[in-house]
C-alpha cells in the first residue's frame, strides 16, 4: 500500500512538473539558464582561433593618444595602418555617427582599405522617418526561405536605426547591427543573427565579418525561416526569432587584444595583423559597453563579438535540444524514480536519488562540453529532489501516524518511557534480555476477594478501577515501569528499561505516595458511602533479568524474572502477616540507608522487624517496615535484632 502511495506521488509531482516546463515557468527557465553558465565554468576556457583578434581602445592608448573619442583623422591612421599591415577584415564595433570635419579623411581610408564592416545601431522604442539608404539595403539579407513562417514568429523588429554619417558610409565592405539583448537575469547569452527593419532583416555585425571572411557571397547568406542561417556549407541553428546560443571561449582577454597606441606607432609585428579579423572596439575602464557573460561580469561588447565570428568560423555552435526531448528526459527520469524510491528505506531512498541526480547533472555536462547540445537539467533535477522530498515526508508521515498508534495502544500497559526506549532501539523487542539491578515494587489489595464475594461487578470493577488508576499515576509520576496488573496487584520496577542509579530511592517514595493517596481516596470512599479498600507494597531490590519474554511475533510481554522478583511477592505477601502498608527487604534497605540518615528520603521511618525465611528460601532476610512521619519529625532508622528469624511456610 504505502509503495503504491509513494509511486503516485511521485507520478504526479513528475507531471506537475512536466506542466511547469510546457509553461516554461519563469524561475525554473532561470535556474536552467545558471546551470547553463555553470557547464560553461565547469568546462574552462578553450583556446579561440588565432584569426580574430581585437584592436584595444585601452588604457595605455588613452594615454598616448588623449582621451576618448578620438579625432577621425586618428582613426583614418589606424584604418591606414591595418590595412598596410595584411589585416583581412576591419571590424569597427565604434558609432560614427556624428559629423566631424575629417570625416572624409576617414571616408577616403575606408576606401582604399575596401575591407572595413561598419556598425548600425536599431531602436526599438522610438520611430524616425529615415529614408532608405542603398548600402543599408544592400547590406540586407537576399534570399529568405520559408518566410511564412516568419507570420508566426516575427523576428525582432525595429522602429528605427542609427548609420554611420555618409561620408564615412559610401564605401564600406558592409553594415551590421551590434544590438545586444540580455536575458532577464541581466546575462548575455544569446546573439541576435537577425533583426528586422521596415520590409527587410538585417544581419548582425559578426555575421556579417564571418561570411565576408569566408569570402562567402551576400546571396549565398539564406535565411531558414525560424531554423537557422545557411552560410556557404555551414548552417548556424538559431531560434525561432532569429537568436543563436552564443559559444563563449571563456573570460576576458582570451582572445588577443592588441592596444592601438602600438599599432599607430608600429611597436608591433607585420605577422601579428596579416590576413586576421581585426575588431576595433574600447577595453579601457569607463568607456566600453560592459556585458554579464557566464564567464565574466563585466566583459567588453567587443569581446562578445569576437566569441561570435570565432564560433561561426569553427563551426562552434550550441545546439538546443528539441523541447519533446527535454520532457522525455523528465518523464523518463521521473516514472524510473518514482517506480523505484518507495522500495528503499531512508538510507537506500538518499543513495538513489543522489545517483539518479548525478546522472542527470553529469549527462547535461557532457552533452554540452562534448556535443555543444543544450539539455534542461533544471527541471529533471528539481523533479527528482521533489519526489525524493515528498515521498520521504509521505513515509515519515505514515510511520509516525504509526507510532502514535502504537504509543497510544501500548502507553495505556508501560510507561511512555519504556515505549520511547523501543522505537530508538528495536533490539529491545527481541526475545530475551539482559541482567541488570533493579527494585521491584508488588503491591496487592487486602481481603479482595470477600469484598468481591460481597459486592457487585460494577461496583467491584468501578472502586478497582479507580484505584489501580491512582496508583499506576503515582508509578509514573515516580519514573517507574508498569508492568502488569495481577487482578487487583500491580507490579512496577525501577532500573529498566533506562538506566536509574537512584532505582531504590525512587521505588521507595513511590510506595510512601501510594500508601499517602490511598488514605486520601479511604477518606473520600467513606464520605460517599463506598466500601474501604486497603493494600500491602512489598519492596524488594537485586539482580534480574529484564527485556521482552514470549513469543516473537505473537505475545510479548515487557517484564522482569527471577528469585529478587520472587522475593519482592513474598515480601509483599508479608504485609498482612505484620500488618503493615509497606515492607522493603535489606538488599532494598541497603540502598537507602545513607539517604535516609542523611534526611534526603523525606520523612521517613524504617523499623527492622527480623529476619525471615520465605518460602522457596533458605536464607534469611531481613525485612523492614517504612512508613511516613508526620511533618516536622526527623527520619530515623531501627536495624533488626539478628537472633529473630522466622520461617514462613506460607506466602
Amino acid at each position: 500500500m504505502y509503495k503504491r502511495a509513494g509511486i503516485f506521488i511521485g507520478l504526479s509531482i513528475t507531471a506537475l512538473i512536466a506542466i511547469l516546463m510546457l509553461l516554461k515557468l519563469s524561475p525554473l527557465e532561470t535556474f536552467e539558464e545558471k546551470l547553463l553558465d555553470y557547464r560553461f565554468k565547469v568546462r574552462g576556457t578553450i583556446k579561440p582561433p588565432d584569426t580574430v583578434l581585437i584592436a584595444a581602445i585601452d588604457e595605455k592608448s588613452i594615454e598616448k593618444l588623449g582621451r576618448w573619442p578620438w579625432s577621425r583623422d586618428k582613426i583614418a591612421e589606424l584604418v591606414n595602418k591595418l590595412n598596410e599591415a595584411g589585416a583581412e577584415i576591419i571590424v569597427f564595433d565604434i558609432i560614427l555617427s556624428e559629423k566631424e570635419k575629417n570625416d572624409p579623411l576617414l571616408g577616403r581610408a575606408i576606401n582604399d582599405a575596401g575591407n572595413v564592416i561598419l556598425p548600425v545601431v536599431f531602436d526599438f522604442e522610438r520611430g524616425s522617418a529615415m529614408p532608405e539608404n542603398e548600402i543599408l539595403l544592400s547590406s540586407a539579407f537576399a534570399s529568405i526561405q520559408n518566410p511564412d513562417m516568419f507570420n508566426k514568429y516575427n523576428p525582432i523588429m525595429a522602429k528605427s536605426i542609427l548609420i554611420p554619417v555618409p561620408e564615412i558610409i559610401q564605401n564600406v565592405m558592409g553594415l551590421g547591427h551590434i544590438n545586444m539583448f540580455p536575458d532577464s537575469d541581466g546575462t548575455l547569452r544569446w546573439e541576435s543573427l537577425i533583426i528586422g527593419y521596415k520590409d527587410y532583416l538585417y544581419p548582425s555585425i559578426t555575421l556579417q565579418a564571418a561570411a565576408f571572411y569566408l569570402g562567402i557571397p551576400h546571396e549565398k547568406v539564406v535565411i531558414k525561416a525560424t531554423e537557422g542561417i545557411q552560410l556557404g556549407k555551414r548552417f548556424i541553428p538559431t531560434d525561432r526569432w532569429g537568436r543563436t546560443l552564443i559559444h563563449y571561449y571563456g573570460s576576458n582577454q582570451t582572445f588577443k587584444h592588441i592596444s592601438i597606441s602600438d599599432i599607430l606607432e608600429d611597436n608591433i609585428k607585420p605577422e601579428d595583423l596579416l590576413g586576421k579579423i581585426v575588431l576595433i572596439g574600447a577595453t579601457a575602464v569607463g568607456i566600453y559597453d560592459l556585458r554579464v557573460t557566464p564567464f565574466s561580469p563585466a566583459m567588453p561588447g567587443v569581446e562578445k563579438h569576437a566569441n561570435v565570428i570565432s564560433s561561426i568560423l569553427e563551426n562552434r555552435f550550441i545546439r538546443c535540444v528539441p523541447q519533446s526531448t527535454n520532457l522525455i528526459v523528465l518523464l523518463l527520469s521521473g516514472c524510473i524514480l518514482s517506480i523505484f524510491l518507495p522500495r528503499f528505506k531512508a538510507v537506500g531512498a538518499s543513495a538513489i536519488t543522489g545517483f539518479f541526480l548525478l546522472f542527470v547533472l553529469l549527462s547535461g555536462y557532457y552533452l554540452f562540453a562534448k556535443n555543444g547540445l543544450w539539455i534542461n537539467i533544471a527541471y529533471p533535477s528539481i523533479n527528482i529532489l521533489f519526489i525524493f522530498i515528498s515521498v520521504t515526508a509521505y513515509n515519515y508521515a505514515v510511520e509516525e501516524k504509526h507510532a502514535r498508534r502504537i504509543r497510544a495502544m501500548f502507553s495505556s500497559y508501560v510507561t511512555e518511557r519504556v515505549v520511547n526506549e523501543l522505537i530508538r532501539n528495536p533490539d529491545m523487542a527481541k526475545l530475551g534480555g539482559e541482567r541488570r539491578e533493579i527494585t521491584v515494587l508488588f503491591s496487592d489489595v487486602r481481603g479482595f476477594t470477600s469484598f468481591s464475594e460481597k459486592h457487585s461487578p460494577e461496583e467491584v470493577v468501578s472502586i478497582l478501577n479507580e484505584y489501580l488508576g491512582e496508583m499506576t499515576d503515582i508509578v509514573f509520576k515516580w519514573e517507574g515501569t508498569l508492568d502488569k496488573f495481577i487482578g487487583d496487584a500491580i507490579l512496577a520496577f525501577w532500573g529498566a528499561p533506562m538506566p536509574q542509579e537512584n532505582h531504590a530511592e525512587l521505588a521507595v517514595k513511590c510506595a510512601l505516595n501510594m500508601v499517602k493517596r490511598l488514605e486520601e481516596l479511604q477518606q473520600k470512599w467513606r464520605s460517599e458511602g463506598k466500601p474501604v479498600l486497603d493494600c500491602g507494597i512489598g519492596i524488594n531490590t537485586g539482580k534480574v533479568l529484564v527485556g521482552n519474554i514470549g513469543a516473537e511475533g505473537k505475545k510479548m510481554d515487557y517484564t522482569v524474572i527471577g528469585d529478587h522478583v520472587n522475593l519482592g511477592s513474598r515480601v509483599e505477601g508479608l504485609t498482612r502477616k505484620y500488618n503493615v502498608h509497606i515492607l522493603i527487604t535489606e538488599f532494598t534497605m541497603n540502598k537507602i540507608k545513607d539517604l535516609i540518615t542523611a534526611g534526603k528520603l523525606w520523612r521517613t521511618e524504617v523499623t527492622g522487624l527480623e529476619k525471615v525465611v520465605v518460602k522457596g528460601k533458605e536464607q534469611p532476610v531481613a525485612i523492614y517496615e517504612v512508613k511516613g512521619l508526620e511533618q516536622g519529625a526527623e527520619s530515623r532508622v531501627k536495624e533488626v535484632e539478628e537472633e529473630k528469624v522466622v520461617t514462613m511456610k506460607e506466602k
